[in-house]
């Protein structure tokens, strides 16, 4: 076998940047653009509370948060907060659904100096109890619904106080759109707590700015499919340089309106409902769930012109019969995810005739990455994006770079080749919290190494194919699960699917596919002809049909899960 030669890092970042730069679409910027220069983030709300203090900051089922109402409100917390004694650097644990009360406590803790924990609220008391140890975290923010968790997870911990405050106590007795039942629960009074609302009322609303750039401000949780979470620290500028990174290659840049449901505690939520809106000082048209009904209202009522949702919603948007009835003229940037279902030129065709937009896929990102590193913007023309090998994920932001490595040796690989995607930018977390050795592990001479498995193609354009710990091993030769899914994922029968694999002693792994069928007389058979047609022999999986698939709080399959159900079966 020939030693491959050493390929110099500076060279090679020199040569990619080169191909990505004549990749780069007509007409976007290639600098990153600040619209209100490089400062926190808390006090880009309080620039537009002083210049744009009556226009609405969120809209929440037909409640509406001025800009001078929400920067109040941050600063009452903020005034809280010390006089609570928590000082620069203290962390506050927020374990709350979306709502303008998520908002309040992530504004009003960057303001008094002091670190975001964002906890899912779908978290068990276990998994409570271990962020609030982790992070030392002495007063959490919650909904009354979860007070009952709370109260059962604290336990030993440092925790003192906890301020809860229904859901919908923001919302009006009759909403403007379609407010689902589980939103408008009734209040309830839970003993041993601070009401949140009541609290701030009794506070001053006195400009409050001890957030800078570079102190820790969130600790953004990974998913912990190895092992415990981390807990990712990311400073203001982290956020900002995201937020200005993403709107310098915003090729519409007319003010508008954006819609999100997706969580606030996951990262991309936390960049799309609280960072992205800041930057432009432009309205959030803010859900606390995906309900289909809600969306489409939302869109027609406040004329919402950039929404995102995973390629599955979009499918289940076009399936209502009364899809054409609503007004959804307004759109201008759609964008998807593919987690389960993945986005190919029929639905793409099928949503671009119904509204005149065009479905884009949105991003590669981690939680270490404070994720949306690279774009698709403009790069769907004749679908050359879903043309190329799953799957596309456009080229990088602004000073965002990446390196494709050997996984093994670390050697820079040339373009087209498989191998860890590992990338440096500014963006990226700074340490997991508390985890020293993980720190050293993940992150080397300035790239963090992702373990993601990805291809820098001659163009420069990223291409992803899943994670290390997921590709299989058939006779000898790599599988890579997300191809396979990208391809199920073509066939009109298939709602979704997860693959992993399943040991076995002539080949090594076979691939095993559990799919959830849109079709209910779509066959295992049938579907592995089909398959068969497009992929190669020793890729085709195992199909097991499934009424549904595991799923996570962010929509992604639990591979943990259907990886129990194959060794239940040969059990």
């Amino acid at each position: 076998m020939t030693k491959q030669t050493s390929i110099d890092l500076d060279t090679y970042l020199a040569d990619m940047k080169a191909r990505q730069l004549a990749s780069w679409p007509e007409g976007l910027s290639r600098e990153i653009a600040y619209p209100l220069g490089e400062r926190p983030l808390s006090e880009h709300l309080s620039h537009w509370a002083q210049t744009r203090p009556d226009a609405p900051s969120i809209f929440f089922y037909g409640s509406e948060v001025s800009w001078a109402e929400l920067n109040a409100q941050a600063n009452r917390f903020a005034a809280l907060l010390a006089a609570r004694g928590l000082r620069k650097g203290d962390r506050v644990a927020v374990f709350m659904p979306n709502c303008p009360q998520f908002h309040i406590a992530f504004f009003g803790i960057l303001k008094a100096g002091l670190v975001h924990v964002p906890i899912s609220p779908l978290s068990t008391a276990t998994e409570v109890e271990y962020v609030l140890n982790d992070t030392d975290a002495t007063l959490i923010v919650t909904i009354d619904a979860l007070v009952p968790i709370v109260e059962t997870a604290k336990g030993d911990t440092a925790l003192r106080e906890i301020l809860s405050t229904p859901l919908a106590a923001l919302i009006p007795e009759n909403p403007t759109i379609h407010c689902p039942d589980s939103v408008m629960a009734p209040a309830k009074k839970p003993s041993g707590t601070t009401d949140f609302l009541a609290a701030l009322s009794q506070m001053p609303d006195a400009e409050i700015s001890l957030g800078d750039l570079d102190s820790p401000a969130a600790l953004n949780y990974t998913g912990g499919t190895t092992g415990m979470p981390k807990g990712c620290v990311h400073t203001q500028r982290d956020m900002v340089f995201t937020g200005a990174a993403n709107w310098a290659v915003t090729s519409d840049r007319e003010e508008g309106v954006s819609l999100t449901f997706f969580p606030e505690f996951w990262i991309a939520g936390e960049n799309m409902a609280l960072i992205f809106p800041l930057m432009t000082g432009e309205p959030l048209v803010l859900l606390t769930r995906w309900d289909p009904l809600s969306v489409l209202q939302a869109i027609e009522a406040y004329r919402v012109t950039v929404f995102g949702m995973i390629v599955d919603g979009a499918i289940e948007l076009m399936n209502r019969p009364d899809f054409k009835d609503f007004d959804l003229s307004s759109l201008t940037r759609v964008r998807v995810v593919s987690f389960v279902k993945k986005l190919d030129p029929d639905i793409r065709a099928r949503w671009n005739a119904l509204t005149g937009t065009i479905l884009a896929e949105a991003s590669w990102g981690m939680t270490e990455t404070h994720t949306s590193n690279t774009f698709t913007t403009d790069m769907q023309d004749d679908d050359f994006d879903l043309k190329q090998q799953p799957v596309f994920v456009g080229l990088p932001l602004p000073e965002n770079e990446f390196v494709i490595r050997d996984f093994e040796t670390g050697q820079i690989l040339p373009p087209g080749s498989e191998g860890e995607i590992t990338m440096r930018s500014p963006g990226m977390l700074k340490s997991y919290w508390g985890k020293p050795g993980a720190t050293a592990e993940a992150i080397r001479d300035g790239f963090l190494y992702t373990g993601d498995i990805g291809v820098l193609d001659e163009m420069g354009y990223l291409h992803y194919l899943g994670r290390r710990k997921e590709m299989l091993k058939v006779r000898g030769m790599s599988v890579f699960p997300a191809e396979i899914e990208a391809t199920l994922g073509k066939h009109p029968g298939v709602q979704g699917s997860g693959v992993v694999g399943r040991a076995d002693a002539r080949s090594g792994q076979i691939p095993v596919a559990f799919v959830q069928p849109a079709d209910p007389d779509l066959s295992a058979q049938a579907l592995t002809d089909w398959l068969a047609e497009r992929i190669s022999k020793y890729k085709l999986p195992e199909i097991r049909l499934v009424d549904s698939l595991p799923m996570t709080a962010t929509g992604k399959v639990r591979k943990a899960e259907l990886a129990d159900w194959v060794e239940n079966e040969s059990n």
